[in-house]
């Protein structure tokens, strides 16, 4: 079988044939490609994803070929001028089934207008259409509007542009999952959505594999840091680290030893007339509520380094406006790290309350705060969830499972017999 990815992203080998570093964020494809390619050795396996190439240049890394599309055709919105690339590729490669990772941004409805939906499966990731309705993360206007910066304003990137910017790119979206036939997904939320938007595509589910780190370790409350929470996201409002923030005095009140330690760099402190928007309201917010030196940054981490952020944490929390089926709860359930989410999206697929994590209403940061302090407080429930979680985790993230079951996809698109 011919396989054709779209990707967001490069794979690691193709920065390290380039002698660049890979970005942290290319993990999880690249382990879902790796678990396919392990399960069946005989497919003849196509990566194109974007980099700083000026034309479409090849790279034959082990059993994968891998394009280089250049970069400017994964932003340009409606942009037609440059869909022979995604044409001569096709008709190169002759592909039995293409599989877009993600409909987030236009370069996979480019792939669609240029060449159709035929022989195509789209993995729904997030769900840009909806996502931007939740952009501000019920952040009051009035707030929204004293926040805007100098930086905001001369980059032409308030939190608004932001919004707007995510709503024309889920106009694309919505377009290109009304032009395809098969949708894989993995919660009952990004199921009803694409029946929404196109009630005639066939829906395949399929659970993500995720990078091998996380395979591999294994949580113990003894190892890690007493009052220590982590969060893995929290550059833009959607991701709700001002909730957390709200939250945080109530939580002290109790456990005043609490730190909160978030993965990235801090975009929010001490960057002068570059801080955006949404980190002056960080600021102010941490200064109205007395919080100086309780939130620490981490800086950019890669997979090794994610994994001690989780096992040093007392507990996780994911405290985004809005999510499908983020990874980093999956990463920090199948490490067995006791884990707190907001109830949205297709985040109760993942986390059934008191049995593998703790769930909140992400509008009300008190649920947040109390949800916090049982874990705080009950060792025997934080081991409760530690095991749940993980046990929940290993079956849903199972790599051959995943594998097999990917390969049945493919078999049925392309109506091919499945071999055993």
């Amino acid at each position: 079988m011919k396989l054709l990815w779209i990707t967001n992203s490069p794979f690691p080998e193709v920065y390290e044939q380039l002698n660049l570093k890979a970005p942290v964020n290319v993990g999880w494809v690249h382990s879902a490609a790796n678990a396919l390619l392990e399960e069946k050795k005989d497919l003849i396996f196509t990566v194109a994803s974007f980099h700083e190439v000026s034309e479409l240049t090849e790279l034959k890394i082990g059993s994968i070929s891998h394009y280089l599309i250049p970069k400017e055709l994964k932003t340009g919105f409606g942009d037609t001028s440059k869909d022979y690339i995604w044409k001569s590729l096709k008709d190169k490669i002759k592909p039995d089934v293409v599989h877009i990772h993600g409909s987030e941004y236009p370069h996979s409805h480019a792939y669609v207008r240029a060449c159709g939906g035929e022989e195509v499966v789209l993995s729904i990731q997030g769900l840009v259409s909806v996502y931007e309705r939740y952009y501000y993360g019920n952040i009051s206007l009035k707030n929204l509007l004293t926040s805007i910066t100098v930086r905001d304003l001369l980059r032409l990137d308030t939190v608004f542009s932001q919004q707007r910017n995510m709503k024309k790119r889920g106009y694309l979206e919505q377009q290109l999952i009304r032009n395809v036939s098969h949708i894989i997904g993995r919660t009952s939320w990004d199921r009803d959505h694409v029946w929404a938007i196109n009630p005639k595509a066939k829906y395949h589910f399929c659970n993500e594999t995720l990078r091998p780190i996380f395979y591999e370790n294994r949580w113990s409350i003894e190892d890690s840091e007493a009052y220590r929470i982590f969060v893995s996201q929290a550059h833009y409002p959607l991701k709700g680290l001002h909730q957390l923030i709200k939250a945080l005095p109530l939580i002290l009140r109790h456990y005043p030893q609490t730190k909160v330690y978030v993965a990235g760099n801090n975009f929010f402190s001490s960057r002068g007339w570059r801080i955006n928007g949404y980190g002056k309201y960080i600021n102010t917010l941490i200064k109205k509520l007395k919080l100086e030196g309780i939130i620490q940054f981490a800086g950019v981490l890669n997979q090794e380094e994610m994994s001690q952020q989780f096992l040093r944490a007392h507990v996780f929390v994911s405290p985004s406006a809005i999510e499908n089926s983020p990874n980093s709860v999956g990463e920090a359930q199948l490490l067995g790290v006791p884990c707190i989410s907001s109830y949205v999206g297709g985040t109760s697929d993942m986390v059934k309350h008191q049995e593998s994590g703790l769930l909140f209403r992400f509008e009300e940061y008190e649920m947040l705060a109390a949800r916090v302090c049982q874990v705080f407080e009950n060792k025997e429930l934080a081991f409760a969830l530690s095991v749940g979680g993980q046990k929940e985790a290993k079956k849903r993230h199972d790599r051959r499972t995943n594998a097999r079951e990917l390969y049945s996809i493919y078999s049925d698109i392309a109506k091919l017999p499945e071999k055993h």
